[in-house]
Formats: C-alpha cells, structure tokens, sequence
C-alpha cells in the first residue's frame, strides 16, 4: 500500500493492509498525536492536572474548613450536611429529567437498531478501534465489524496495537482480516492512554467520518448508514454522534446486572434527555461518529485524561459544537469481577475529576464560551455526580454515628438542623426513588423486564462507586495519567454475531 508523507499528514489508500509499526512510524505522528492538544490549547490539556490558583484555592478551602470543624464543629456540620444536600438535589435533577424524557412523546425518534438509508454516495469512513492485550476477543471483534453495511472500498478499519503487543496483532491477523482492514502500532512511549493511540491513529485517517468503537464491541450492522444519514439531516452544530450501548452479558453476576441497569438509564435516559435540552453530553467512549474536521479542530483526545471521551464532549461544546444521540445499538460486556470493576470505575471518576479541573481554570472563560445554561449544565453534571459520589457515605456515617450515641430520633423538630437533616432525608429518599423509576423504565423499554428486579440493589451498588471515588481521589494525586486495562473476554457475544456468510455478510440478532 502507497503511503504519501505530504505537510498536511499521511495520506494512506483505503485498500491494503499494513502495519505502520516499520516504514510508517514516524516520530511526526507520535509527538502530534501526545502534545498535539497541549501545544494548540495547553490550558485545555491535562497533562498539568491542576494549575498553582486552584491548588491555592484547595488549600485555602481546606484550612478554613479544618479551621470551622475545630472552632465551631455544629456550623461546620451544617455545611457539609448543605454541600450534601446539594449534590443529592442536582443528581435527582438529573434523573428526573430523564424520567420526563420517558414520559414525553417522542415521535421524531428512529427505533434503535433500524438501519437508515441514507440515500445517494457515501463518504468515505474511518474506524479507530484501540486495542491492547485483546487476543482473547480478536476474531469475535473482526467478525462484528465485517458484518457492518458499508462499502468496503469506502471504508477504512484500522486496529491501533500497541508496540509491546505481538500477541494481539498475531491473533487479529489470524482473524481473517480483510483489504480495508489495517493493523497500526503505536511506538512506545507515555502516556499509555486510550487517547494517545486514538490520536495516533487519526494521522493515518482518510475518513470523512470518524468513527471509535471498542474490542469487545459488536455494532448494528446498519449504524454507519445511520450516522451517515443523521449527520445529512443535522446542521453542521451537530459535531459528533454517539450511539446507545446495551450490555450483552447482563446475566453474569450482580455486577453485570446493575452494569447493564445503568447503562440502559444512561444511554436511553439520562443522555437523551441531556440531548434535548441543550447540555453538554459526556461521550460513552465507543461508537461515537464524528465529523473528522470538528474533532480535529477540537484537538481530537487529550492523551493525557483517562476519560478522553467525556473531555472531548465538553471542549466541542465550548466551540459551540453538539454531541446527538444516534439511535441505534453497540452491544458491550460489563466487567464481571469485582477488582475489574473497580479499576475501571476508578479511572473513570478519575477522568471526570481531570475533566471537571481542566475546564474549571478559567470559569469565567468557561462561562462565556458555554454560555449560562450550559455553564450551569456542567457544574450539574459534572460537579454533581462527583460530589454526589464523595459525599454518599458521609449520609450513612452520620445515621450510623446518631444511632450509636442514641440522638437519631432525639433530633429537633424545627430550626436549621432539622431543616437540613429532613432536606437531606428527601434528596436521599427521592434520589433512590427516581433512580429506581428509570432503570425501571429504561430496562422495560430495552425488554429486560427480568432485570426490573435487580433495580433494588442500587443502594449496595452506589456505596462501591463511592469507594472508587475515593480511590480516584488518591491516584488523581498519585498517578494521575495512570491507564487501568479493563480486561474482556466477549463471553456472551457468541449470541449476537452469526457466523460470516461466505458472501462476507453478516447479520445481528437483537436479544
């Protein structure tokens, strides 16, 4: 395959399979692809996690605070008992706005998982799909992406491996692969992100359209025919398109349940209902389709955030770009033991701490490029969800602590503190309650009605999310650009992926 080196990039043909890991590596592409966001907008990278003013404001903040609890401790805990109170009331906010967007008629939606004709030619698109010790789920994942409607002459599939990785690249070449299939090697360096091999990656694009998908992945066999036909109907604010995930594994274990619970609220609740009313969306990592000239001039991925995708969401909004939803499905597995579980859960409040830091540098600057009501959106989102998680606990500690000393029920019927001790109760109260309806609603509307059941466990399962809050905590100080490796084994996709035709066509059964 011809490689064309020009000022503008690497302009590769959409046929050939290659391996850019001898001729094709270039010492350009690595340093474009780890400081390329840092060189172009520095304050917008998290390659500095925090900047001296908001370490100072930390330590200011953290002295007046030890300072109150020693001098006057009954102020200091209405404080923290109203800082609770506000994360729980801006989470339930959330929620209920995804429940509304349940109850509203909707009939402008497409059914998830309708393939879309777009109608006429179709652009040329490119597939980064990042891959790292993933020999295990190689020929599933080869299997899933051969089954997509799309010309193959038109479209470019390249699995980005890494330098120390030979055994993912042997079994991905072992897969089957096929002409616009290509194998690229990331050169080793740091950080070892997600995001620096996307942007690596991204240099050799010759895609009109961009789109990401995971290695466990198994798309709709129609959604590039859908992006394709939503991005021509959109205008061109629509930057990015992020398809709705569902699990394939649900029935694994307890985790995997309250996974798949919270992916259906997320993916079919709470990021509609975000999309409808104009508010930054967080992308979900894979299967988001992108115009390649916004993610470009967006800087692409921060290779230095360990949640690029949420990051990315937010700096397209700022250059006054929207992320939709893309009706139609990529199935995903759940993490299926505890201590994968965590690590990812983990890295993920990580980032949206990186996240929230970063864009919370300059608020003023922040303000002006959101706007009031997207301003106000992020701190709902963002800020919510983190205080919310750190928080959490310190609602049952205070129970446990008045049952131990016998106060519980002593407590004053009016005044300021009962204020806030009720006001908390209800935010409590009404966060479960609201939660409960909409994984409720959210699994029944995906047919998981055996699921509904399992909705109840959310209290034990929100306690573990904040435990991993705590842990981001630490390693946000510690290791801040630290990747943990989610480990899959595609147990489950066996029920979704037919076998190829020997046509080269493939189908997807919904389950």
């Amino acid at each position: 395959m011809d490689v064309h080196q020009s000022a503008g990039g690497v302009e590769p043909e959409f046929a050939g399979l290659f391996d850019s890991s001898t001729e094709h590596a270039s010492p350009m592409r690595l340093d474009q692809a780890v400081n390329g966001l840092r060189r172009m907008q520095p304050e917008l990278s998290a390659g500095q996690t925090i900047i001296p003013a908001q370490r100072r404001a930390l330590i200011y903040f953290g002295v007046a605070g030890l300072t109150l609890w020693t001098a006057a401790p009954d102020a200091a805990e209405g404080i923290a008992f109203s800082l609770l109170a506000l994360a729980f009331a801006m989470v339930t906010l959330i929620r209920i706005a995804a429940l509304w967007q349940f109850v509203r008629p909707n009939s402008d939606s497409n059914p998830a998982g309708v393939i879309v004709d777009p109608g006429g030619s179709l652009p040329p698109y490119t597939l980064l799909v990042p891959l790292y010790r993933e020999s295990s789920v190689a020929v599933g994942l080869v299997k899933a992406l051969l089954a997509l409607d799309y010309p193959a002459n038109q479209l470019q599939i390249m699995f980005i491996t890494e330098a120390d990785d030979d055994e993912t690249r042997m079994a991905l070449i072992g897969a089957g692969l096929q002409k616009h299939m290509h194998i690229v090697t990331v050169p080793d360096g740091a950080p070892r992100t997600k995001a620096r091999a996307l942007n690596y990656g991204l240099t050799f694009a010759r895609g009109e359209l961009v789109g990401i998908y995971d290695a466990e992945d198994v798309p709709d066999p129609g959604q590039l025919r859908a992006a394709v036909a939503a991005f021509r109907s959109a205008g061109p604010e629509i930057a990015c398109l992020q398809a709705r995930l569902s699990i394939y594994n649900p029935g694994r274990n307890f985790l995997t349940r309250q996974f798949t619970l919270e992916y259906a609220a997320l993916f079919d609740g709470i990021l509609p209902a975000l999309d409808k009313l104009g508010l930054p969306l967080p992308l979900g990592g894979t299967s988001n389709h992108f115009r390649r000239r916004d993610l470009e001039g967006a800087g692409a991925w921060d290779p230095f955030n360990v949640t690029e995708d949420a990051d990315l969401g937010v700096r397209l909004a700022r250059l006054q770009k929207r992320v939709a939803m893309l009706d139609s499905v990529t199935w995903e597995e759940a993490p299926d033991t505890v201590a994968a579980w965590f690590a990812q859960r983990t890295r993920w409040i990580k980032g949206w701490m990186q996240t929230y830091l970063v864009h919370m540098r300059y608020p003023v600057q922040l303000w002006r490029e959101l706007g009031l009501w997207q301003f106000l959106g992020f701190q709902l989102i963002f800020g919510g969800l983190i205080l919310s998680a750190l928080a959490h606990p310190y609602f049952y500690a205070a129970v446990l602590m008045r049952v131990l000393d016998g106060t519980l029920l002593k407590w004053p019927v009016d005044g300021l503190e009962a204020l806030l001790w009720w006001t908390c109760c209800f935010n409590v109260v009404a966060s479960y309650a609201s939660s409960i309806a909409l994984v409720a609603l959210a699994v029944a509307h995906r047919g998981g009605r055996l699921l509904v059941g399992s909705a109840l466990g959310l209290p034990v399962y929100w306690l573990v999310i904040s435990l991993a809050s705590y842990k981001a905590v630490v390693e946000i100080i510690m290791r801040p650009h630290h990747w943990s490796k989610t480990p899959h084994k595609g147990i489950g996709r066996e029920t979704l992926v037919w076998p190829i035709d020997p046509d080269g066509e493939g189908r997807v059964a919904q389950v």
